[in-house]
C-alpha cells in the first residue's frame, strides 16, 4: 500500500489487550493516525501494526479467539512493519522460552526470548539506554516483569542493551531492543514516558516499506 507525500500513514494498534490506549497515543503524536485493530477487516485497512506490552499468552489466545493469527502472520510475512513493546516482542519472536506450550509466535523476529526475564532478578526497574538510530540522547527506560532477546540471528540489528547496574549483575548487557527489516521490538514500554522518539522511528519504518 503505497502513502503519499505527506499523507499520515495508518497505523493499526493491536486492540485485544494491553497497553492500547497509551500506544495510540504515541502513535498520533509520531505523526501517524491510529487505528484500534480487533478484526481482519481493521487490519488490512493499516500500513503498520503496533503490538502493544500486556500478557502475551493471553494475547496469544485472543489472536485465535478473534481469527487474527493467521492473517497477522501473513501479513507480517508479507512485509506489515510492526512494533511489539514487551508482550508484543514476545509475540513477534520466532521463539519464546518460558512460555506456555500452547503460546502462539508471530515470527517476524528472528530471536528467541525469554518472558519475565528480568523479574525474576529485579522485577521492574528503569533504565536510560542508548539506543542506536535515535538522536538527542539516551531513552529512558521502563522495564515491567520484562522479556530479554535471549538469541538474535545474523540479520537481526540489535538498537539498546541495558548499561552496567549496582546489584543488576544478570540484567547487565541484555537485549532490549531489535530491528530485523521493518520489524521493531523493545523489551520496555516507550508508551509510558511521554518520549514519542521510538514510534517516531516506527513511523518512519512505516513510511519507508
Amino acid at each position: 500500500m503505497a502513502i503519499a507525500t505527506g499523507a499520515r500513514p495508518v497505523v493499526g494498534v493491536l486492540a485485544l489487550q494491553g497497553d492500547v490506549r497509551e500506544h495510540a497515543a504515541m502513535v498520533e503524536r509520531a505523526g501517524a493516525r491510529a487505528l484500534p485493530v480487533r478484526r481482519a477487516s481493521e487490519l488490512s485497512e493499516v500500513d503498520g501494526l503496533v503490538l502493544p506490552g500486556g500478557e502475551s499468552t493471553t494475547m496469544s489466545r485472543l489472536l485465535e479467539t478473534f481469527e487474527l493469527l493467521e492473517p497477522l502472520r501473513e501479513r507480517i510475512a508479507g512485509g506489515l512493519p510492526a512494533f511489539g513493546s514487551c508482550a508484543g516482542m514476545i509475540l513477534l519472536a520466532r521463539q519464546a522460552l518460558d512460555g506456555r506450550p500452547d503460546q502462539q509466535q508471530l515470527g517476524g523476529l528472528d530471536v528467541v526470548v525469554r518472558r519475565n526475564a528480568f523479574g525474576r532478578q529485579v522485577d521492574s526497574f528503569e533504565a536510560d539506554l542508548d539506543f542506536t538510530g535515535i538522536e538527542g540522547g539516551p531513552v529512558h527506560a521502563v522495564f515491567i516483569r520484562a522479556p530479554w532477546v535471549e538469541k538474535a540471528g545474523d540479520g537481526v540489528e540489535v538498537l539498546a542493551s541495558v548499561p552496567e547496574m549496582p546489584g543488576s549483575d544478570d540484567a547487565a548487557a541484555r537485549i532490549v531492543a531489535v530491528r530485523q527489516g521493518a520489524v521493531l521490538a523493545t523489551s520496555f514500554h516507550p508508551e509510558l514516558t511521554g518520549d514519542e522518539r521510538v514510534h517516531r522511528l516506527f513511523v518512519d519504518l512505516v513510511r519507508q516499506a
